[in-house]
């Protein structure tokens, strides 16, 4: 849920802090106060389109803050969190955007910087803004099928988990099929390149890891001399006469004589005889090395040519021999597959028949499936059309195949043009009054309809798409008595799942709120600002009967208010 908005110069806002509490909090005030300009800063903290005319006039930038907490581990937003490395710590998510007044965006999740189209996948699934003249996303037939799919979650959740399985496999042996099909000409150039980069490759005669042992010998080759020099001075400090080895000699022998007399002196003659012998195998060793040692200028000249030749490999090939190696094996394969392009294409479209039919079969049981859920989502409509005083309503949903899969011919596979969420093609149908045919839901319906339609539906799907925050800006405009009654009870039911947002002007509605926001803007002599009041029980009375009759409040007016209040307060509790 939302727990605070942070505003800063934002279109009228100088600066407010807002605290949101859990259930339905309802933010009422004159026309004019700032009441949408808040859901606007909550729209754009969701990603929405910014513009310069947000920022306050005369400060250099907008500020917008929202904290968000996610106690459901298994909220979408996590998997969008770690698909884009931004870290969740205590279930505390942070939306964060500024506008400059050049029109510039500067987006962070987290404290981490991001894109836009980023917030707008945290937006997409922590805020839910309807709005009385946006489109709204339930009205767009696109999204119908994945709210049926929602609607019965437990039913259909595997099946299309299963069916999109198959579709990605025969995607991806489909585009390989069609990168086959191009024209001959596009093949043949491509052939031709790909033999003139494996010839090249083979014949430099690539080794694993040649480029690395190659700069360690010449390493060692450039600096012969200085190798030599160490090692005979070291092997010299040691061997010599009167140099360590006598000594360490000496020094041997006077300590065996010692330990004859003191059996004390064991340990450490031990320590010293392992210490010595070590010491005498690496002159032994320095010996050896400097016997053997051979400075070679022939060697070195070819290395340095040897490494030329690969790094001029490297700059067309790879980063380094096991990267060509690994170059040279992919486009052999394409070679192999290229030359015997007529028997890969037999291959990979008998591959794509056998896949097309899988996904098919499938994507029959898919829509088996939804036809099951759809008697119990258009039951579940009707029912909360009927609570809001749409009995007469009808609503459908209407499902269609977008081909017919069941009888599939060889000549008809490459015809089949499936979609990543099945073969169907779904809509939600409505009709409003007894008598009028039935017609899709976006071309349905008046101002006052429309609002509780959409209030029906998002009963029923408010819980399935787990948003933390829904927000109801002004959809009920157009509604009074009974019907704004209605809706006042429908709105509080929604938030028993979902933290709720309102702005209304319909006291109805603010009766129901759980927590009551009054919105006013205040004027100075050269300032303009909008201030936030959480309102008591009084207070609350008091804007009701403002909503009822205007500026002026009257004993009558302050008494359906309360009464207004005690029913809702009644009410709650009998839905508790």
């Amino acid at each position: 849920m939302l727990r605070e908005l942070s505003i800063k110069d934002f279109a009228i806002i100088d600066q407010l802090q807002i605290p949101f509490k859990e259930g339905l909090t309802v933010l009422t005030g004159e026309t004019g106060a700032g009441k949408s300009i808040i859901i606007d800063a909550i729209q754009l903290l969701a990603g929405g389109r910014g513009s310069v005319e947000f920022v306050r006039h005369g400060a250099k930038k907008a500020s917008l803050e929202g904290l968000f907490t996610i106690d459901n581990l298994k909220h979408p937003v996590y998997k969008i969190a770690e698909s884009y490395g931004v870290e969740i710590d205590e279930e505390m998510i942070i939306l964060h955007r500024t506008i400059s007044h050049s029109g510039k965006s500067i987006c962070r999740v987290n404290g981490s910087l991001v894109t836009l189209a980023i917030l707008k996948e945290f937006g997409r699934v922590l805020i839910d803004i309807h709005t009385q003249h946006e489109t709204q996303s339930l009205m767009n037939q696109e999204l119908h099928i994945d709210l049926l799919d929602l609607f019965d979650q437990e039913g259909i959740g595997q099946a299309l988990l299963e069916y999109q399985d198959m579709y990605r496999q025969w995607k991806i042996i489909k585009d390989r099929l069609m990168h086959l099909q191009t024209n001959e000409q596009q093949i043949i150039q491509r052939l031709d390149l790909l033999t003139f980069q494996l010839n090249e490759l083979q014949q430099a005669e690539l080794v694993p890891d040649e480029d690395v042992e190659l700069n360690e010998e010449r390493e060692k080759l450039s600096h012969a001399e200085k190798i030599y020099a160490g090692v005979t001075e070291a092997y010299k400090a040691l061997s010599t006469e009167q140099r360590a080895n006598d000594w360490l000699a000496m020094a041997q022998t006077s300590l065996l004589d010692a330990s004859e007399f003191d059996t004390g002196l064991a340990e450490v003659k031990n320590t010293y005889m392992e210490a010595f012998y070590m010491i005498e195998d690496v002159t032994y060793q320095l010996r050896d090395y400097l016997d053997q040692f051979e400075f070679n200028p022939e060697r070195l000249n070819f290395i340095e040519a040897r490494l030329n030749e690969l790094h001029r490999l490297m700059r067309k090939y790879g980063t380094s021999v096991n990267d060509m190696l690994e170059y040279q094996a992919k486009i052999s394969d394409e070679i192999d597959q290229l030359e015997d392009r007529d028997g890969s294409l037999t291959r990979l479209k008998k591959e794509v028949e056998d896949k097309v039919r899988d996904a098919a079969l499938e994507a029959e049981h898919l829509h088996d499936l939804r036809i099951k859920a759809k008697e119990a989502l258009e039951i579940a409509i009707r029912q909360e059309l009927a609570d809001l005083y749409l009995e007469k309503a009808d609503f459908q949903v209407e499902i269609t195949k977008k081909q017919d899969l069941s009888q599939l011919r060889e000549d008809y596979i490459d015809q089949v043009k499936i979609a990543p969420n099945g073969n169907d093609h779904v809509q939600f149908l409505l009709s409003t009054n007894p008598g009028e045919p039935i017609k899709p839901l976006n071309k349905v319906a008046s101002g006052g309809e429309l609002s509780r339609i959409m209030l029906a539906l998002k009963k029923i799907f408010a819980k399935h798409q787990g948003m933390t925050s829904v927000i109801f800006d002004e959809v009920d405009t157009g509604v009074s008595g009974r019907v704004a009654q209605a809706i006042a009870e429908k709105i509080g039911s929604i938030a028993d799942g979902s933290q709720v947002l309102c702005i209304t002007h319909l006291p109805q509605v603010a009766a129901m709120a759980d927590t009551h926001i009054l919105i006013e803007k205040q004027q100075t002599d050269h300032h303009t600002y909008t201030t936030v009041t959480e309102l008591a029980l009084e207070q609350r009375t008091d804007e009701l009967a403002r909503m009822m009759t205007g500026k002026e409040i009257t004993d009558t007016s302050r008494a359906h208010a309360l009464s207004l209040i005690d029913y809702a307060t009644d009410y709650k509790k009998q839905r508790d």
